[in-house]
């Protein structure tokens, strides 16, 4: 019981020092340097440049929207002409170009964060419906179906995550990265730095992975109870 506690609080500790780490590079270098323009001039010329039909626009976060084909950048990264606003914008940019051509890892993902939203309400409903089996069941069909649901619940997460760490893999390091490094405006230092943004947000899901697995892991624990 201690080994599998202490495993536990390590598996927390692990799943958040790469968020810190990935907070601490960002705004390091999310300083104005030397460019050209900020994240969403690049992001604009890499949509002309890869010839994808989607739209840019300002929003509270980073990220790419499949629903409505938009990249949009926080405001920390759409004007301000740094080494992570690049990044990043190169980063989204990718993600819009795996829709573009429909990468296998990409579909997939919208299609599993599709089945998770009915899994987890569907879960949730057996979480709430398992005390009212209790007197018509004995009291042993209830707990296995709140574990199970509890389980769902906890996994299906984990299972998004994992299949999140292909895409971002490839929209960092077969796309961003490599048209980072072809558009001829960045010095070979300027890439390092890059290269380091790219890798602290790649690691931050890894983090979310570890700490989805976290999760599993302590629901179990609690089941053996």
């Amino acid at each position: 019981m201690a080994y599998a506690l202490i495993g536990l609080v390590l598996l927390a500790l692990l799943s958040q020092l790469p968020g810190w780490w990935a907070s601490w590079t960002l705004r390091r270098h999310n300083t104005p340097a030397n460019l050209p323009g900020g994240g969403a001039e690049f992001a604009a010329w890499l949509i002309r440049q890869k010839n994808l039909p989607v739209s840019l626009e300002r929003g509270e976060s980073d990220h790419y929207d499949p629903t409505t084909r938009t990249v949009r950048l926080s405001p920390a990264f759409y004007s301000t002409p740094s080494l992570a606003a690049v990044a990043v914008a190169a980063h989204e940019v990718a993600h819009a170009q795996q829709h573009a051509e429909q990468h296998p890892g990409f579909m997939q993902r919208i299609q599993l964060i599709q089945r998770a939203q009915w899994l987890q309400k569907l879960s949730a409903g057996a979480l709430l419906a398992a005390p009212l089996l209790i007197p018509l069941t004995h009291g042993f069909v209830a707990p296995m179906l709140a574990f199970t649901a509890g389980f769902i619940a906890q996994g299906v997460p984990l299972l998004i995550h994992l299949q999140t760490l292909q895409v971002e893999w490839d929209a960092s390091f077969n796309r961003a990265l490599p048209w980072l490094q072809e558009s001829g405006h960045f010095t070979p230092a300027q890439l390092r730095i890059m290269r380091q943004v790219l890798r602290a947000c790649a690691l931050t899901y890894v983090a979310q992975s570890v700490g989805s697995l976290f999760n599993v892991l302590r629901w179990l624990q609690q089941g053996r109870r």
